[in-house]
C-alpha cells in the first residue's frame, strides 16, 4: 500500500503507556473468537478455549496505571500506517458526505493502548481485537492484533491492516447515519439468534464501508499496489465466524454467527472495493444472509 507522503491523522492518541487492570468487553468479538483460536492451537482443551472467551468476554471495571511498553520498529511503523489509513478514512469521508448530503463527516478519534484500556463503553482489552465504541466515538486498537494475524491466521500486510481499521471506522459511518442505534435498539427487542442476524448484518455493512473507502482512498491517492486487494480478500476469508470457529472448535455454530460467514465477508467487501458506491450497501433488506 502507497502511504510514502500522506499525511498523518490529528485524531489519533497514542495511550500505551496507559492499560486497566480489569479484563472486559467493549466490541470486537472477533478478537474474542481469535483468542479462543490461540488457545485451542497451543494445546488447550475445549474447556480452556471456553474460558478462554468467557474470561475475554468479562466486564468490569479497572483502573487506569502507566506501564512500561517496549516498542520496536515494526510498532513505530505500524502506529505511523494506522494514522496514515485513519488520516485517509477522514478525506475520504469527507468527501462522501458532502458528495451524498448526508451532511459534515465528524471523524471518529482513534486510540492506540496495550493491553487494556478505560473506554465510554467499559473495559476494553487486546483479547478482543479493534473495535468501535460509539459512546466515545473512538475506534480502540492494540498493535499486536496486527502481529496476531499475521502470525496465527496467515492475514497480512499494510492495506489487510487498513481493512480492519476501515472496518471499524465503517460503524463510526453507521453511528452517524443512524445505522447503528437503530440496530441495536432492535437487537436489544430479539432473542439471541435473531440479534445476531442483525449483527451480521452490521458487520457486513462495515465490510463494504471499508470496501467503499479502499475504492475512494486509490482514486484520490493511487494507494493501491498489486496483491494489496488479495491481502484484504484473503483476511476477510479468515475472520469470518465459520472459519475460526472449525479453527477454534472443531465444528461451526451459525445460530451464533455475528460477523458473518467468510463467503459472505469477502463478498461484502468485494463489492465495495468494486464500485465504490457508498449507497450501495443494504445488508438490511431482503432475504437473509443479505446478497
Amino acid at each position: 500500500m502507497r502511504l510514502d507522503g500522506r499525511r498523518q491523522s490529528g485524531n489519533i492518541q497514542d495511550r500505551r503507556g496507559v492499560s486497566g487492570k480489569a479484563i472486559g468487553i467493549g466490541g470486537g468479538i472477533i478478537g474474542v473468537i481469535i483468542a479462543a483460536v490461540l488457545t485451542f492451537m497451543s494445546g488447550g482443551s475445549v474447556g480452556d478455549v471456553a474460558q478462554s472467551v468467557f474470561s475475554a468476554m468479562q466486564q468490569g471495571g479497572g483502573t487506569q496505571t502507566q506501564q512500561a511498553v517496549q516498542l520496536d520498529a515494526e510498532d513505530q511503523r505500524l502506529y505511523d500506517l494506522s494514522s496514515k489509513v485513519l488520516a485517509g478514512t477522514e478525506d475520504v469521508w469527507t468527501k462522501v458526505f458532502r458528495e451524498e448530503g448526508w451532511g459534515e463527516y465528524t471523524p471518529p478519534q482513534m486510540v492506540i493502548y496495550s493491553g487494556s484500556i478505560q473506554t465510554g463503553c467499559g473495559q476494553g482489552t487486546a483479547q478482543t481485537g479493534p473495535f468501535y465504541c460509539s459512546a466515545d466515538q473512538t475506534v480502540y486498537i492494540d498493535l499486536d492484533f496486527f502481529k496476531t494475524m499475521q502470525s496465527q491466521i496467515g492475514a497480512s500486510g499494510d492495506f489487510c491492516y487498513a481493512y480492519v481499521i476501515a472496518h471499524e471506522v465503517g460503524h463510526h459511518v453507521q453511528n452517524l447515519l443512524g445505522t447503528l442505534n437503530k440496530a441495536h435498539s432492535a437487537m436489544a427487542q430479539l432473542p439471541e439468534a435473531e440479534a445476531n442476524k442483525i449483527s451480521v448484518c452490521l458487520e457486513l455493512q462495515a465490510d463494504y464501508y471499508a470496501g467503499v473507502w479502499g475504492h475512494t482512498d486509490n482514486e484520490m491517492f493511487g494507494s493501491i499496489e498489486p496483491g494489496d486487494i488479495e491481502n484484504a480478500i484473503n483476511a476477510a476469508s479468515k475472520i469470518g465466524d465459520d472459519y475460526l470457529q472449525k479453527k477454534a472448535y472443531g465444528y461451526e455454530m451459525p445460530e451464533s454467527f455475528n460477523h458473518g460467514r467468510s463467503e459472505w465477508r469477502v463478498n461484502w467487501l468485494s463489492k465495495g472495493l468494486k464500485t465504490g458506491d457508498p449507497t450501495g450497501g443494504d445488508t438490511f433488506s431482503g432475504s437473509y444472509p443479505p446478497k
